[in-house]
């Protein structure tokens, strides 16, 4: 047997429970992932508490929890190759993350890549990339960010946020970044320009930008899209992420899928060479996880929230 938090039925934090499970194997093609650490994300309790969201991913109840981990390869299924027993890797298996295993499809039809670890990145750090990391690639490169763009980005403290104005500022972008006055003050240790996100925000944005502003990436509902619009950023050069929402005058909406190969790698490059620096907010034991749930659901912490198991 081994452990794995699960839900029966839809709903928040509540639903969720710690239980024994039949130990799984890897089939044709997979690779087990013994885990380590696995890393929270709004995706994990959007799709635990919404019907809708688990039909996005084909997840049916009784179903597991969270998506993106680090651990160590320890079963290899026939015809999965590149793979070795012992190998420190980082990727995800949605539905999946938050338990002692994860099951992971290989080969080029896979959701996720299963990536090797570089020595030098923690578990928690490792845990804390697949999914912000290719989002925030995704946001970024769908509007062609590059140097001499004074780029907004809305949510810019947020697990996605904290890695897209990190991805900005290293293609040589001026950065303004929406968030609440709390968070001002680590944005700005990022090279951040902040400003407050609610009503008033266009004034504002052209108050920091007279010049204007020239790109736009919203990482969090359709504020910071429609503020775009109305500075004149042309709808191509703006992008959304925001899970349901029905972009505006055109804008484009992406996510982790639509990121450039070798997206990970590059962002883990960037950590190592020390440009790229990833908050842990919290770490919690796996017999801790409603706590870790509840404090990443309440949309208040700044930097990542890591399970380790």
């Amino acid at each position: 047997m081994s452990r794995a938090v699960i839900y029966e039925k839809f709903g928040g934090p509540e639903v969720l429970e710690l239980k024994e499970v039949p130990e799984p194997h890897a089939g044709p093609g997979e690779v087990r992932v013994r885990v380590t650490a696995a890393g929270l994300n709004p995706m994990d309790w959007i799709i635990a508490s919404m019907p809708e969201g688990a039909a996005q991913w084909g997840i049916t109840l009784p179903a597991g929890f969270g998506s993106d981990f680090v651990g160590v390869v320890d079963e290899i299924g026939a015809g999965a190759e590149g793979y070795a027993e012992g190998d420190r890797v980082y990727g995800g298996a949605i539905a999946q993350a938050v338990a002692d295993y994860a099951i992971v499809q290989t080969g080029p039809s896979a959701l996720y890549r299963l990536l090797p670890l570089p020595d030098g990145i923690s578990d928690a750090v490792g845990a804390a990339l697949p999914t912000p990391g290719l989002t925030a690639a995704a946001a970024l490169d769908t509007i062609g960010v590059r140097s001499g763009d004074t780029v907004l980005i809305g949510g810019a403290a947020g697990g996605v946020g904290v890695l897209a104005v990190q991805l900005a500022k290293l293609a040589d972008a001026r950065v303004i970044g929406t968030a609440s006055p709390g968070t001002f003050e680590f944005l700005r240790s990022l090279g951040v320009e902040p400003v407050e996100y609610g009503t008033g925000l266009v004034g504002r944005v052209r108050a920091l930008a007279p010049e204007g502003v020239t790109a736009a990436a919203d990482l969090f509902g359709a504020e910071t899209a429609e503020a775009a619009l109305e500075l004149g950023v042309p709808a191509q050069r703006i992008s959304t992420i925001a899970v349901g929402a029905n972009p505006p005058g055109g804008v484009r909406a992406t996510g982790g899928t639509d990121a450039a190969p070798g997206s990970l790698e590059r962002i883990t490059g960037a950590i190592l060479a020390g440009t790229i620096t990833v908050p842990i907010a919290a770490s919690f034991p796996l017999e801790n996880f409603r706590e870790a749930v509840e404090l990443q659901a309440g949309r208040h912490v700044h930097g990542k929230v890591v399970i380790t198991t």
